[in-house]
């Protein structure tokens, strides 16, 4: 059987090419529209790796991240976050919520922003499940 991994996006044409991306590497793809969504499905699945974007309604990729992270259950589910969003914004968001009173959160396994080509997804996908 092979490793899901759950692709959290609300761009219907980024989790296509995501789902693909993940099919044709032999992966098990999962899907989620927002941070809400995803939740559930890593609640049912805990899947193998996350790929996260961080821009999304109902709930953001940015509080699902520090959920993921300050959660002792799926602490330990590597998160690729895939957006269009550069990563030093996103470290900025996540200091500001540890400075609110929230706990510091680690960088995630890996950060891509949009647009990526396939094989650098691929290989992003294979560095970090080894």
């Amino acid at each position: 059987m092979s490793e899901k991994v759950l692709v959290v996006d609300d761009d219907p044409d980024v989790q296509l090419f995501s789902v693909t991306v993940l099919e044709e590497n032999g992966y098990t793809p999962l899907t989620a529209n927002d941070g809400q969504e995803g939740m559930a499905v890593i609640r049912k699945e805990v899947p193998a790796l996350v790929i996260l974007d961080v821009l999304m309604p109902r709930e953001s990729g940015i509080k699902l991240y520090r959920t993921l992270r300050t959660d002792a259950k799926f602490k330990s589910v590597p998160v690729i976050v895939l957006s269009g969003i550069s990563k030093r914004s996103f470290l900025r968001s996540q200091n500001a919520l540890a400075e609110f009173g929230g706990e510091k959160v680690p960088e995630p396994n890996l950060y891509l922003e949009k647009p990526v080509e396939p094989e650098e997804l691929a290989n992003a996908i294979k560095t970090v499940l080894g």
